[in-house]
């Protein structure tokens, strides 16, 4: 009998699942704030005048959430974390009051301006990425067991007859009415995060705010500088254990990492990763193990940072030579760092990846 094993505890492997890879997320998270961001009284030392930070920390979309934000009326944090839980009750694939689950269920419906307006992402960056960000693989990702945690292996029948439902194009969205094939199901996953992020971002903008860090399990949004003036430095996690494999230096930008690591289950030694391939409907394995966008919006990193995932090293440079608004760090399976030219002074490797051989990839070279 086979026999699976779902990588939520510590397992043989050494590898951590996927509830305490989070929580080791967001205290290298802490760390790197700690070891990287000076806080109120060494800027103070410096001269200058800053407000104390208010800060909060939610678990909502599956992971933890730090949010740091300086000045600022009071309350924000709160309007902030209020925020946060409005979005996840509208994006969620399994709250039976989610909007998102009520047009699964129907094939259709009403939603919300976030709702639409999400959704409108999703199908542009569908389009733009050719498919490999498709967000309507839901029934495949369901029937992996990734949205509930009883991971499982589909047979390839099963999964010749859940890809047909696996396309984007037949998605109708108009004055917030959505439209599905029978059968389809919307999954925003990919980008429902980046989102939330660039609300937050605009929430404490309109609110006068100019230095805020949000982090949110994997998908850190800055909001202008630290306090002090300086750059944010924003840690990419290690995909091959705990501590981080390099720092990105950045002011109002977003950094959106993906990686197999997130969640993933063994069956007879072999493991299978969350990240799916939407025209195979098999968990990717192209020798990437990690990729991180930065740009300026939360949901085109988002979005991004999975859609170049499927598409592997070669397809993923070439994406990026046609396009003018984010940069990206791809980390390879045999251990080599890609970075795009955007990055390269201001990315610096860390960790067991401090000596990994660093191939920049520039505009008009193959």
């Amino acid at each position: 009998m086979k026999t699976v094993h779902a990588i939520q505890k510590q397992e043989k492997s050494g590898r951590p699942g996927r509830f305490f890879r989070q929580l080791s997320a967001c205290f290298l998270a802490a760390l790197c704030l700690s070891a990287f961001f000076p806080g109120c009284a060494s800027a103070r030392e410096n001269g200058a005048s800053v407000k104390e930070p208010a800060s909060v920390t939610v678990f909502a979309m599956d992971t933890v959430m730090d949010i740091t934000v300086y000045g600022g009326p009071e309350g924000l944090t709160a309007d902030a974390e209020g925020l946060i839980h409005s979005l996840e009750a509208a994006f969620s694939v399994t709250d039976p009051d989610s909007e998102i689950y009520a047009v699964n269920e129907a094939g259709g419906g009403s939603v919300g301006a976030d709702t639409e307006v999400l959704l409108l992402d999703a199908l542009t960056l569908s389009e733009r990425t050719g498919g490999t960000l498709d967000c309507t693989i839901y029934p495949v990702l369901r029937a992996w067991g990734f949205t509930a945690g009883d991971y499982r292996i589909p047979s390839a029948e099963e999964l010749d007859a859940l890809l047909p439902l696996v396309d984007w194009r037949s998605v109708e969205l108009k004055d917030g009415h959505v439209s599905l094939e029978q059968g389809q199901m919307l999954d925003l996953g990919a980008v429902a995060k980046g989102y939330t992020g660039d609300r937050l971002i605009e929430l404490f903008r309109s609110a006068g705010v100019t230095s805020a860090l949000v982090n949110l399990g994997g998908n850190v949004q800055t909001l202008g500088t630290k306090p002090d003036g300086s750059l944010w430095r924003v840690a990419v996690a290690d995909p091959f254990g705990e501590g981080y494999a390099g720092v990105v230096e950045t002011a109002d930008r977003a950094v959106v990492t993906s990686g197999g690591y997130e969640r993933y289950f063994e069956e007879d030694g072999r493991i299978y990763r969350h990240i799916l391939d939407p025209e195979s409907g098999i968990p990717v394995d192209n020798g990437l193990v990690s990729v991180t966008v930065v740009g300026k919006s939360g949901v085109l990193c988002d979005g991004l940072s999975t859609a170049l995932f499927v598409m592997g090293e070669k397809k993923a440079a070439d994406f990026w030579r046609g396009a003018d608004d984010f940069d990206a760090i791809l980390l390879t399976e045999d251990g080599r760092i890609l970075v795009t030219e955007g990055l390269e002074r201001i990315f610096s490797p860390a960790g067991n990846w401090r000596d990994a051989p660093v191939t920049v990839i520039r505009h008009g070279e193959n």
